[in-house]
Parts: structure tokens; sequence; C-alpha cells
């Protein structure tokens, strides 16, 4: 997985605390859940140690998934980019041609991505779509549920 993660350096941050804290207090919990359940006895028959441990299995794989992720981060600044054409970061303002329906998404890594807040993934059928297109210019985006048309009203920070 050598595929870059562009982030905003808040989002980076957060990224780099909560890591911080899965391998600190988060394994320091996970630790005291299992020397718990070993002092209950047999380990064959006993059910809470399997779940520590399988949590402990899930806590690591989250922090192998985080650190890869902080890895491949490359920083965006938002003075850097150009609002001539859809990119990451920017704000577009689209209308869906057959809705006559006008929102605006914020593009962003998948990592940030929340629909309820308006970011959509870079990655997703309509980020991808949108990425490149200027003002004026329409996207027709596939979906699972068909294909829609987008067309560019607005591209801002």
């Amino acid at each position: 997985m050598s595929e870059f993660n562009y982030l905003t350096k808040e989002t980076l941050a957060q990224m780099r605390d909560e890591l911080n804290k899965l391998k600190t207090t988060g394994r320091a919990e996970i630790a005291r859940q299992i020397a718990e359940a070993r002092e209950k006895g047999d380990l064959k028959e006993n059910a809470e140690y399997d779940a520590a441990k399988e949590a402990q299995g899930y806590h690591e794989a989250k922090i192998a998934q985080l650190e890869q992720v902080v890895i491949n981060a490359r920083v965006i600044d938002i003075k850097d980019i150009d609002i001539s054409k859809v990119s990451i970061l920017s704000k577009v303002t689209v209308t869906n041609l057959a809705s006559k329906k006008t929102v605006i998404y914020q593009i962003v890594s998948e990592n940030e991505a929340d629909l309820k807040a308006g970011k959509i993934s870079v990655t997703s059928p309509i980020g991808r779509g949108l990425l490149g297109k200027a003002i004026g210019e329409i996207a027709e985006v596939s979906a699972p549920s068909g294909t829609f048309k987008f067309q560019v009203e607005g591209i801002s920070i």
C-alpha cells in the first residue's frame, strides 16, 4: 500500500494523537483485561480470555492500519489549492441535472469523509467524477444505483 493519503495538518495531528492513545492506554487496558481473564482459571474454556485476545487482535490491526495512513500522509495546505478546477480539499457546488438539486461537497481524503458534514472522499464515485472539472463542466458519475450527471456550479476553499 504505497498510495498517498492527502490530509490537512489538523487531521494528521488528530490521527497521531489517536495512534498514541491506542499504543499507550489502549494496549495497557487490553493487557489488563487479558491478565484479569487469565486469573480466572483454565484458558481452554475461558470465554473472557478468548474475547480479550480477540480484542487485542482487532486493536493491533487498528494500530497497524492507522500507522500506515500516517506513514503515507501528505499534508495539503489550503492556500496551495488551485480553485480553477476541482481538487482535493476544494468545496464544489454541483447541481444534479436529473433532480435539479444543488448541493455543496468538500472533496477530502478517505479518512476525513463524512457525508452528513458534506465531505466526500476523493476515491468515492462522485469524488472521482468531479476531480479536475472546471466551473460549467458536467461530471458523469457511475454509482451502484446508476449513472448521474452533475454540473459544476462553483469551486471554493
